[in-house]
């Protein structure tokens, strides 16, 4: 893979899970990384573990506020930055009679809105010929009950990622969007699955075993990189084969 020594990597939602991995990937390839999020012990703590040259910056993806400040950080620290990983998202479900204002908020103000103006604001920091990669969610296609707004909010974002591949073609900033399965991340165990519905996940997985957030942040950093030169407005199922299985419904 190309080097991506020195190059300056942002990553929203960097202090666990996808993210996290994803920075420490890019830090073995010698990059520099800056990750965000909202608990700021939790960003410390992440930056600590990944090690120099990792950095942190509590931001809300949600909170235009936020977004402004991560600009202005950006800016006055780097000047310039290569590569957007937009990986700060929630999946929340509940079933359409019952979803709330707040709840439908709470969705789309993170996964789709604060996703279109975190672009937007850091754009004039990406060097023309950069990245921008979007993490969405086979939500986006799978129709799958109880998920009405995570859908919605997966759905609009994968729109947005193949706009702005022409969009920004002109730069040549590329735009990529990654749709990962079932991915055993702490979210995935904070739901305290039990180990039966755990094992039938992995075997409706044609490829037999749940995600790693490793097979997401491989991608990822390839993405990022000049072997991916000729690559933009490409949308990728990282799901072990699930998006094609008839029980994916």
């Amino acid at each position: 893979m190309s080097s991506l020594k020195d190059k300056i990597i942002v990553i929203t939602g960097g202090n666990s899970g996808i993210g996290y991995t994803t920075a420490k990937a890019f830090l073995a390839k010698g990059a520099k990384v800056l990750i965000t999020g909202r608990q700021p012990g939790a960003v410390q703590k992440a930056v600590h573990a990944l090690g120099h040259p990792a950095e942190g910056f509590k931001a809300d993806q949600s909170d235009m506020n936020d977004i402004r400040r991560l600009y202005e950080y950006l800016q006055g620290r780097f000047g310039k930055i290569d590569s957007l990983f937009v990986n700060a998202g929630v999946a929340k479900l509940a079933p359409f009679e019952t979803v709330t204002e707040a709840q439908y908020d709470e969705l789309m103000n993170i996964n789709f809105k604060g996703a279109y103006f975190t672009i937007q604001q850091l754009l004039p920091l990406i060097n023309d010929g950069g990245s921008i990669t979007l993490l969405s969610a086979l939500n986006a296609y799978t129709g799958t009950p109880n998920a009405t707004v995570l859908s919605a909010s997966k759905a609009a974002l994968n729109s947005l990622g193949r706009t702005l591949s022409r969009e920004l073609a002109y730069k040549r900033i590329r735009v990529n969007i990654v749709n990962p399965g079932i991915i055993s991340t702490p979210l995935l165990e904070k739901a305290g699955l039990p180990d039966e519905t755990r094992e039938h996940l992995s075997n409706i997985t044609p490829l037999g075993r749940l995600g790693q957030p490793e097979d997401i942040a491989s991608l990822v950093t390839f993405l990022a990189s000049a072997d991916a030169s000729f690559i933009t407005g490409a949308e990728y199922n990282v799901d072990g084969g699930l998006m094609v299985h008839p029980l994916i419904a």
